[in-house]
């Protein structure tokens, strides 16, 4: 009925472990009926606000989320992103994110 109606759909959710690539794979396999621009991830408004500021950031995410900020600057950074990525907390990147 959502889909008849004069409504935008958008699917939501706070994960940082995946892409939206990703995601849409396993929504459609549940078999939603789902396209990758209805669904809106934390990464998603991580990346919004990247791009608004203008910033370079630090990617402290899991590796299968990093296609979700292709084409995003990270040279010099000046900002950090993090997500849920415990084998990226370690000293040495910790030390570069504080830095």
């Amino acid at each position: 009925r959502l889909r008849r109606a004069p409504v935008t759909i958008r699917f939501v959710t706070n994960t940082t472990k995946e892409c939206k690539r990703d995601l849409l794979e396993r929504l459609t396999k549940l078999g939603f009926d789902i396209a990758e621009n209805e669904i809106f991830t934390s990464l998603t408004a991580a990346r919004n606000l990247l791009e608004q500021k203008q910033v370079r950031p630090l990617l402290l995410v899991d590796d299968k989320a990093l296609p979700d900020f292709t084409g995003i600057a990270t040279d010099d950074p000046n900002a950090v992103v993090v997500g849920l990525a415990p084998e990226h907390f370690h000293y040495e990147m910790m030390n570069r994110a504080f830095r």
